[in-house]
């Protein structure tokens, strides 16, 4: 199995901890960087390839990763000159990959069984699976529905409830067949593009642990809980 790790973001939103480090290398813990982490847990899940897209401070994941063998892994490299969107370094890629792979970012914590996001992908026939998290937004505010200048519904402080992209994309080769390497495509680009054409991608639902470290708050966060979930994060560490 083949997993793909976007790893070539500036992680601007993580400043300070991103002015000397890329985003997928800031430490977890004492022992553990983020990228550190996704490769032990991709190695435990089977997956015996993994090709990291680098951009930003790149020769420094280079150095830290080398060729993934202590991991169990043959990694590869594909350097991004300039930005190219979430989905844009795959297509310089397309035809380096096998006809299904996983496509990640390489700044989340999760137990997300990889393996089983990659065969549910394979089995649906669908032409991408997104790995979905369920959350929950409070509105602080009372919410009125106004039709012609008139209130027509109040509701005190509701709540709601969706689903959002985890980061972690089962994905078929030729779903890319339209687009032109080098031209960046957004990942939001990419799903509009398949709703439109009739294709729609595959949810895949998890309820487990995950947690995106976009933030410095949820770097916090994930540092004041890794103690705690790293026996579920890093079976057999």
């Amino acid at each position: 199995m083949h997993a793909v790790i976007l790893a070539g973001g500036k992680g601007v939103r993580l400043l300070p901890y991103t002015t000397a480090l890329p985003k997928p290398l800031v430490p977890i813990g004492d022992q553990h960087a983020i990228l550190e982490i996704v490769l032990r847990q991709l190695s435990a899940s089977g997956f015996t390839h993994c090709t990291l897209a680098i951009g930003h401070l790149g020769e420094i994941i280079r150095a830290y990763v080398g060729d993934g063998t202590q991991w169990g892994m043959n990694v590869t490299y594909a350097t991004e000159e300039s930005p190219l969107g979430t989905m844009g370094p795959l297509l310089t890629l397309r035809d380096q990959l096998p006809e299904t792979f996983l496509v990640m970012n390489g700044d989340i914590l999760t137990d997300l069984d990889y393996a089983d996001v990659l065969h549910r992908h394979q089995d649906s026939g669908a032409p991408l699976t997104i790995a979905t998290y369920a959350r929950k937004v409070l509105i602080d505010f009372g919410v009125l529905t106004t039709d012609a200048s008139k209130v027509v519904a109040f509701t005190e402080k509701p709540s709601m409830d969706y689903r959002v992209s985890m980061g972690v994309y089962g994905l078929s080769r030729d779903t890319l067949d339209a687009y032109t390497p080098g031209l960046p495509l957004g990942f939001d680009e990419l799903v509009l593009d398949l709703l439109a054409a009739g294709r729609p991608p595959h949810a895949y639902e998890f309820e487990g642990y995950w947690l995106d470290i976009g933030r410095p708050d949820d770097y916090d966060r994930a540092n004041a809980e890794f103690t705690s979930r790293k026996s579920l994060l890093l079976k057999g560490a």
